[in-house]
């Protein structure tokens, strides 16, 4: 995520950050809890789960089908893997 220019990486940031306040999916705050268990810092950890953000808008884009929390919930379990890109 860190590739992307700063206006749209603040904006990614936001979404995680909405995510972890509203607790909206719940996952987002276990996935935050485990990363830092895992040794990364909360800022790196954000990262990671704006790279599940952007993969899941990336295959709303491309597949003009909604959102599929069941694929974006997969990715938050897989991280700190980075979503492959396409």
């Amino acid at each position: 995520m860190n590739r992307t220019h700063p206006r749209v990486n603040n904006l990614i940031l936001q979404v995680v950050e909405n995510q972890l306040r509203d607790n909206r999916p719940p996952e987002s705050n276990l996935t935050l809890a485990r990363l830092l268990s895992e040794g990364f810092s909360e800022e790196e950890s954000k990262h990671l789960i704006g790279s599940a953000v952007v993969a899941e808008m990336y295959h709303v884009v491309k597949s003009s089908k909604p959102f599929n929390e069941q694929r974006y919930l997969e990715l938050l379990n897989k991280l700190p893997e980075l979503p492959a890109s396409e």
